[in-house]
């Protein structure tokens, strides 16, 4: 019983809810009598070919289960990233195309091996078994739910009511990521709160096919560094986990203070306590450790403390960094707008002259105020954009 509770302890940090706790405990002592680790369920699709911080709050909660002695299966939605997962869209989402899918794929395991234990993670592919339904079976698969209970689903009821469309596809989704667990017999799923819906189907459709349900185990999820909608690259708000360590450590700092708990709360193994009072003592300070803690777990401590010190030197001594990219410019006057675009520090013309009307866009410390101004350039001038942003100028 101690060894229940220990473990029901660990699984339960951080999470939202637990359904049903009193089914957790039944299956951790079973797993325990027997010594038969619970199959712990994960899916994303690869509609994106980067992982970022917010994918890693549930991932880490795989780990807590890894470390426990159970085994993680990561399933890669390769087929049902051909439908799109409707949850949370306002509208259709587009189908992305096979290439895509394979692309993304390929940078995967790399990018989860930061946090999982590898040797002892199943990777899953819902392809080698949703491709393979029938139609007789998909029709099977749909009598188990009403139009009444897809529609209570609250992204779907608001295209609904605003008369916005809902393609057929997107009723199967749930569907398909319900049928995941019912063919991998997952004891447990794991999902952020959004997911609630299509992790409760996986408990349905177990059900209706004689299986015993699954947990369903709902997690946070981390807002990104606009501190106000969830991070998503969809938003360009989210920080890669295959990012440099400077990158990463720099974005961490640009985050609003009052997101400090959370990011401490989520994304570190740091007291509460502790970090909640230099949070109220210090925020410059906490937001350091922040950073270098992060910094930390996705690559060293020495790469998180020479990170830390070349943030320092360019925010606290406004100095400029040891390792800047050059960019060469042709003789004579030459547009700020243009060389903003062409050397790529900027995605676009209409940013570039954005940030000069902002003040954000500065040559050897000097403001550029007019849009539409064409310099003359001297070898070695240091451009600057916004805070972090530095390109060293060179004349062809």
């Amino acid at each position: 019983m101690q060894e229940i509770e220990r473990q029901i302890e660990i699984i339960k940090k951080n999470t939202v809810e637990i359904i049903e706790e009193q089914e957790l405990k039944e299956k951790l002592k079973r797993s325990i009598d027997k010594n038969i680790p619970l199959r712990i369920k994960y899916g994303i699709d690869p509609t994106a070919p980067e992982i970022h911080l917010g994918h890693t709050v549930p991932i880490k909660k795989l780990k807590d289960f890894q470390d426990l002695g159970h085994k993680v299966l990561f399933l890669i939605g390769d087929f049902t990233a051909r439908i799109g997962d409707p949850t949370g869209r306002k509208e259709t989402r587009p189908v992305i195309s096979e290439e895509e899918i394979r692309h993304n794929l390929s940078r995967y395991k790399e990018q989860v091996g930061k946090i999982l234990d590898l040797s002892k993670t199943e990777f899953v592919y819902n392809s080698h078994w949703l491709a393979k339904l029938t139609l007789e079976e998909i029709v099977k698969l749909a009598s188990i739910f009403t139009i009444a209970q897809i529609l209570e689903r609250e992204d779907f009821f608001n295209r609904y009511k605003s008369n916005k469309p809902i393609f057929f596809h997107e009723f199967l989704y749930p569907l398909l990521q319900g049928y995941d667990s019912c063919a991998l017999k997952a004891d447990v799923e794991i999902g952020a709160t959004e997911q609630k819906f299509n992790l409760l189907a996986g408990r349905t459709i177990q059900e209706a096919f004689g299986q015993e349900k699954q947990l369903v185990i709902t997690m946070p999820i981390l807002r990104g560094t606009d501190g106000k909608l969830k991070m998503s690259k969809t938003y360009g708000n989210h920080i890669p986990v295959d990012a440099t360590p400077d990158d990463m450590f720099g974005k961490i700092m640009s985050i609003p203070d009052d997101l400090m708990e959370e990011y401490f709360s989520l994304l570190t193994s740091l007291d509460k306590t502790f970090f909640k009072k230099m949070i109220k003592d210090n925020p410059r300070e906490a937001k350091g450790l922040l950073a270098k803690e992060i910094v930390k777990e996705f690559f060293d401590e020495k790469k998180a403390e020479e990170a830390e010190r070349k943030f320092d030197k360019v925010f606290k001594e406004k100095q400029i960094p040891d390792e800047i990219p050059e960019f060469a410019v042709e003789k004579g006057e030459v547009s700020v707008v243009d060389i903003l675009f062409n050397s790529g520090i900027l995605p676009s013309k209409m940013e570039a002259r954005r940030m000069i009307i902002q003040k954000a866009v500065k040559i050897d410390n000097n403001v550029i105020e007019d849009p539409y101004i064409k310099i003359k350039v001297r070898d070695g001038q240091v451009l600057k954009v916004g805070k972090r942003k530095f390109i060293r100028l060179r004349v062809k």
